[in-house]
């Protein structure tokens, strides 16, 4: 195995602090109330004691000498006859066992280390990015049903090891395929600590730290926008597509408040609008809140199309899904005052620029807006998922979305209700994502996001200059990209001198296809390809991986040729 640089080791901070710093096994419990415990004015942690183990336990180490650490103990706990649970209950190995702690400690340690060879792995550029296998030969490969009896722990490591030999490594520096890309080590450790912690978004009484984490980070997203003093509301949801339809749901109810009792039969027919090349999660959105598909109306529509509709919505996205296209905020956000519309940003993919003082004049507008998609697990690369909706009206969420669920959000607690954040949610239970993206900003800084978005635009704006004016390609439209969105077509020597052009454009959009699914079998890199109206499949080259680098992209384009000089 690899030695284990200090960057992935660094990610395993949270984990290592609390496997690897306990003086005595047998006293786990102990230490854990000492490391877990929040001291108050003149109160300390309490030590933990300190035992001997018993000679027969003590092994050897990589210090090379008699000690008590876990990497000495894990010879003594072997795998093939342990579970994670028993008939009866408490046969069970693992904690809650009363004596499980020990091998509780030396499992997680063993599932540390196969993260730990998977996470260099992922930065290495000799590795693969995948292994791929078509789906009924990963069926027959492995036996992933679900059985009546409980597996041992060896065979549960073994399918831990075997998910990450067949996942794609996302990490990896030579993975482009999605908006989402990159491993961030500070946010991994949060990731993991939010999951330890396992609760739930619903109050301040059970998530207390991570409540008042997302209103901190909420109002700093909020100041960043251009709202005064960062006054406003929002909340994180499940992704960009969420984000979009809570706006396009606060946007009805702030016109029409009667819809939520009375339904959509109490309100005229609406129509939002969107620009053509916007997300489809703007018609998802329309569908799901019982607006429907054909009540969107994309800018270049017939306007007699409209004849009957009461517009209520209008979405501008910066930074589109294809072409990283920012729509003109300014001009749009005059036309929706003028006709008291609202105005939705969606910046899902393009709102982190706004934090680049070379890159935010992007987003000039979007001060104005009502509402606010910004998904930090994309430009910022925090660990999936993480999106924010900001709205610029306090407390409007509240009063559309709320229910009064009294189990949970009793009117009489001690404290301040307002820290009760889930009625005004859609979701009942909502998952932690703030600490991954509040840690990583503490880490990192305001002008650690700057310097590392743009770097991903530098990256490519050196692509495009690369192959702008290079044999064998061409841009699918004209001029500097406006985003890390570079789209172009490769000409493959057979077809780069065709005469006809209908036979061209045919064995044209056959390329891109057959060129990724090379780059698949080979696993040596990953880019998107698609079709775009009467545009025949082109290659969509997306950048937001902060371990990428210049030399990476010369590999992409070496392998784009290698892969295709014979098409």
């Amino acid at each position: 195995m690899k030695e284990y640089n200090i960057v992935a080791t660094y990610s395993l901070f949270i984990v290592h602090l609390i496997v690897s710093s306990f003086s005595d096994l047998y006293d786990l419990k102990q230490t854990f109330k000492a490391l877990l415990s929040v001291a108050g004015e003149g109160e300390k942690p309490s030590e933990p004691t300190s035992t001997k183990l018993d000679e027969t336990t003590v092994g050897t180490c990589g210090c090379n000498k008699p000690c008590n650490c876990l990497k000495a103990t894990e010879a003594t706990v072997g795998f093939s006859d342990l579970y994670s649970t028993g008939r009866p209950i408490n046969m069970i190995d693992l904690l809650p066992a009363l004596d499980g702690d020990m091998k509780t400690m030396t499992f997680l340690q063993e599932v540390v280390d196969i993260l730990l060879a998977y996470i260099t792995e992922s930065f290495d550029r000799e590795t693969k990015v995948i292994d791929f296998h078509y789906p009924n030969e990963l069926l027959q490969r492995n036996n992933w049903e679900l059985q009546d009896e409980p597996e041992t722990l060896d065979d549960i490591l073994i399918s831990c090891r075997a998910t990450l030999k067949y996942a794609i490594k996302t990490a990896h520096p030579r993975y482009f395929n999605q908006l989402s890309t990159g491993l961030d080590m500070v946010g991994l450790a949060a990731d993991w600590l939010t999951s330890t912690a396992n609760t739930n978004m619903f109050t301040y009484e059970v998530a207390p730290v991570f409540v008042l984490l997302e209103y901190v980070t909420l109002k700093k997203m909020r100041e960043i926008i251009g709202w005064e003093d960062g006054r406003g509301d929002g909340i994180f949801s499940p992704g960009g597509a969420i984000s979009n339809m809570y706006a396009m749901l606060l946007a009805r109810f702030k016109m029409f408040p009667e819809v939520k009792e009375k339904g959509m039969s109490s309100v005229p027919r609406l129509a939002a609008f969107t620009s053509e090349h916007s997300h489809f999660s703007i018609k998802k959105g329309a569908a799901a809140l019982g607006i429907g598909t054909e009540s969107v109306i994309c800018i270049k529509a017939d306007e007699r199309y409209c004849s009957g509709f009461v517009p209520f919505f209008v979405s501008a996205t910066a930074g589109t899904t294809v072409y990283g296209a920012f729509d003109p905020l300014i001009a749009i956000s005059d036309i929706c005052k003028k006709y008291q519309v609202w105005f939705h940003v969606d910046g899902a993919w393009g709102g982190s620029l706004i934090m680049s003082r070379m890159h935010k004049w992007k987003l000039d507008g979007v001060e104005r807006a009502n509402s606010v998609t910004w998904n930090p697990h994309k430009m910022m690369a925090v660990p999936l998922q993480c999106s924010a909706l900001l709205v610029r009206e306090e407390g409007l969420m509240q009063n559309c979305n709320q229910m009064h669920a009294c189990y949970l959000f009793q009117q009489d607690k001690h404290y301040d209700l307002s820290y009760d954040t889930g009625d005004k949610a859609l979701q009942c239970g909502r998952h932690v994502d703030i600490f991954k993206l509040w840690l990583m900003w503490r880490a990192k800084g305001t002008i650690g996001f700057e310097a590392q978005i743009d770097k991903c635009l530098e990256l490519s704006e050196y692509l495009y200059n690369k192959i702008k004016d290079r044999e064998g390609y061409e841009m699918v439209f004209n001029g500097k990209p406006q985003h890390t969105n570079v789209c172009f077509w490769y000409l493959p020597p057979g077809i780069r001198y065709l005469e006809d052009k209908e036979e061209k454009k045919k064995r044209l959009h056959k390329v891109a296809p057959v060129i990724k699914a090379r780059m698949m079998e080979y696993g040596t890199t990953m880019v998107s390809y698609q079709p775009q109206g009467d545009k025949v499949n082109f290659f969509r080259m997306v950048i937001s991986n902060p371990a990428a680098t210049f030399e990476d992209i010369d590999f992409l384009i070496e392998e784009i040729e290698r892969l295709g000089q014979d098409l």
